[in-house]
């Protein structure tokens, strides 16, 4: 592949990444929990693109008897991850690859586990086609694929759906990865074939999640994309600014709401 696989890597290795994983896993987490139930009791569980660790450890303490691979590119993470998942000892590892390449054995794992990263990639078939061949028959993929026209906010000052189809959408697809991917992985899951393939959303709003737990994410995006998505779309860096900041008073409105739509896609190999 000649691509660049990692367009975003700059955003992602950021501190304001590490932020936002932190507060991402805070919001969804509790939201999500209760569809892992449907996998049963794996055994061996890939958590693929990890970060530092924050849903990696809550699988390990969720399925108490399992082992659990943490996957992912940027090193400053994994050594955050293993610090702060000592505690589980060597059922909890973290390991350097490549999410296009893995080096893992056919039929290797029970579960796999893929969670925000499909729109921040090239080619993100290629990614579930991996998860695919390393797990099991029988086995499940577990991903969140996120789709960044499902985010609705109100009241604002100024005109949120164009953002983001202007600046991130925009952004990505000048640099090569999909904001909208969210809604194709039902279909990319099938074409591989996948069986029992499912759709599930969590709703991270105004109502179910805390306003300055939400706020932080979109602060963290804001510290994070600001001038990437200036460089790559329309709007100047004062205008992509703005929309962040637009975005986040209305979260915190007591007024307003705010709502971010997020895919959870299973399916059985």
């Amino acid at each position: 592949m000649s691509e660049n696989r990692n367009p975003q890597r700059d955003q992602m290795a950021d501190e304001s990444m590490v932020r936002n994983l932190a507060a991402q896993a805070k919001a969804v987490w509790p939201l999500e929990q209760g569809l892992f139930a449907r996998y049963g009791s794996p055994a061996n569980i890939l958590d693929l693109a990890c970060g530092t660790g924050e849903i990696t450890r809550r699988l390990a303490e969720l399925f108490g008897s399992a082992t659990v691979t943490g996957v992912d590119l940027e090193e400053s993470h994994l050594n955050t991850a293993r610090e702060r998942a000592g505690s589980f000892g060597e059922r909890v590892k973290f390991e350097s690859g490549d999410a296009f390449e893995l080096t893992y054995p056919d039929d290797h794992f029970d579960l796999s586990v893929c969670r925000h990263i499909l729109q921040a990639v090239p080619n993100a078939p290629r990614v579930l086609e991996q998860m695919q061949r390393v797990t099991k028959p029988g086995g499940h993929l577990h991903i969140l694929a996120e789709d960044y026209a499902m985010m609705h906010f109100h009241p604002t000052r100024l005109d949120s759906d164009e953002f983001w189809r202007l600046g991130p959408v925009a952004y990505a697809a000048n640099t090569g990865s999909d904001l909208l991917s969210g809604r194709k992985v039902f279909t990319w899951l099938n074409e591989l074939g996948c069986r029992d393939v499912r759709v599930d959303y969590v709703t991270v709003d105004t109502v179910r999640v805390d306003r300055e737990l939400f706020a932080s994410i979109w602060e963290a995006w804001r510290d994070g994309y600001t001038d990437a998505i200036a460089e790559h779309s329309s709007f100047s860096r004062e205008q992509v600014w703005d929309h962040w900041q637009d975005m986040i008073d209305c979260i915190r409105n007591p007024q307003g709401y705010a709502v971010w739509q997020i895919p959870i896609i299973s399916a059985t190999v």
